[in-house]
């Protein structure tokens, strides 16, 4: 470490590679934190975990008790002690709303997420078949929407300028977006053909939603038109990343400059053969899969419905997580085939990353994460959580700790820490190793440590 401040103060490594470097190496030495801890509220297993976009200082927790709270991650409530002289930090919930609530859930609340620029705001998503909308200050609800069944996953575009849309999950067929703004349903997208249960937007366009079925399937939704645009089909690979874009523009001329050099005509396409009756005729030959029209018009499908009638799979059961990688370059996804499959969004196809054999859970949605950089992918598999190479598919680490099944998981690039919470009711902290103080420091120098 030291050689490498070393070389930045001498200005051999750039800031970027110099962030980048010691993130990895913190991301490296990640263990159960002997300096952090939050106290977890909740009498059911945690479902759902974020930390607010903007501060990166709150923790949000839905869990299966009916229950959300809010922890500040930052500062912590109090300080216990700890062995060797150390000081543990205590971070207790600040908010939380429960059945007690007078508008609060009645059943487990399955996904709770930010309002994506502005912690005023969350939104939690239940098994009641309610989505509701409440004002942090205030802890009241602002707003809720019914949906048709248990809601599975919501999700919000951390990207949206122009609407405040949020996707739904259920376990009816059709996705429904809500439309914070008007309080009412802004879209219903059909497609799938059992219940829908995860959902992600686009981390390079706002418009662009993904969405994972029990049926198998995942799809591309625009939502400024009808019918999904991409069914991706785990048949169709290509084998590992693409190539970059100067790489791919070098390629694209070489072959440029070959085909003008042999004289072919770049803008023209072949040309079917054509083969002549006896009276020397010509006939063309229709494209494959295509009846020319008798009489009257062939009708042309609506694109909503051909759509639906794209049976692809990309899992041989429920997909049960998405993530999309931060540059928005590539899916990843997990599915009840105990299965982890790398896509390429670009040309909707699986990369044939062979991820290493884990066992992931079938009866419920799973919340992956990624690290800053994309390289690594943390999924929940079973008790223990898996930290695996996102280009290789290797298991780079295995977090255990938890004693029952883990839900999901969220890395905050801010701290280089992850949270990850499960069945047994608590929510556990993954922090780079750190020094522990000895055993005469006295407690203000132990404060300064903490607010460092």
């Amino acid at each position: 470490m030291w050689r490498e401040i070393r070389d930045r103060e001498a200005g051999k490594t750039r800031p970027n590679s110099f962030k980048n470097r010691v993130s990895s190496s913190r991301i490296s030495n990640l263990q159960l934190s002997n300096y952090k801890d939050v106290v977890s509220p909740h009498r059911g297993s945690i479902n759902s975990l974020q930390v607010d976009l903007t501060e990166g200082r709150y923790l949000l927790s839905g869990a299966s008790d009916a229950s959300a709270s809010v922890f500040d991650i930052q500062h912590a409530t109090d300080f216990e002690g700890g062995g060797e002289g150390a000081l543990i930090a205590k971070h207790k919930s600040l908010i939380t709303i429960d059945k007690q609530h007078q508008n609060g859930h009645k059943f487990a609340i399955s996904s709770a997420i930010w309002y994506p620029i502005d912690t005023g705001l969350f939104v939690t998503g239940s098994y009641d078949h309610y989505i509701k909308v409440w004002d942090t200050n205030s802890t009241q609800m602002v707003i809720n929407f019914k949906l048709p069944g248990k809601v599975y996953r919501t999700a919000m575009s951390p990207l949206a300028t122009s609407h405040m849309l949020i996707a739904a999950g259920t376990e009816d067929v059709q996705v429904r977006l809500c439309d914070i703004a008007s309080g009412a349903f802004a879209h219903t997208l059909s497609g799938h053909r059992d219940g829908v249960m995860t959902v992600e937007w686009s981390t390079s366009s706002e418009w662009v939603l993904v969405t994972g079925g029990c049926d198998g399937a995942i799809r591309f939704w625009d939502i400024r038109r009808a019918g999904c645009f991409l069914v991706l089909d785990q048949s169709q690979s290509q084998l590992g990343r693409r190539p970059p874009v100067l790489a791919r523009s070098a390629v694209s001329k070489v072959s440029t400059s070959k085909a003008l050099s042999k004289g072919q005509n770049l803008l023209g396409k072949p040309r079917m053969p054509q083969k002549k009756s006896g009276g020397g005729n010509g006939i063309k030959h229709s494209p494959l899969g295509q009846v020319p029209a008798k009489g009257y018009l062939k009708q042309r499908l609506h694109p909503g419905m051909l759509s639906s009638q794209d049976r692809a799979t990309a899992h041989y059961g429920a997909v049960t997580g998405l993530k999309i990688t931060e540059d928005g370059m590539y899916l990843l996804s997990a599915g009840s085939d105990s299965r982890i499959r790398l896509w390429d969004v670009e040309s909707g196809r699986n990369t044939l990353v062979n991820f290493e054999t884990a066992r992931l859970q079938t009866s419920k949605p799973i919340q992956l994460a990624t690290a800053q950089d994309s390289n690594l992918v943390f999924v929940p598999c079973m008790t223990s959580v898996k930290a695996f190479d996102v280009w290789s598919g290797k298991t780079y680490v295995t977090f255990r700790g938890h004693y029952e099944h883990v839900n999901c998981c969220w890395f905050s690039s801010q701290d280089q820490e992850l949270y990850t919470g499960g069945n047994d009711r608590q929510i556990l902290v993954w922090s780079p190793a750190r020094l522990i103080p000895n055993e005469d420091a006295s407690p203000a120098e132990d404060q300064d440590n903490w607010s460092d």
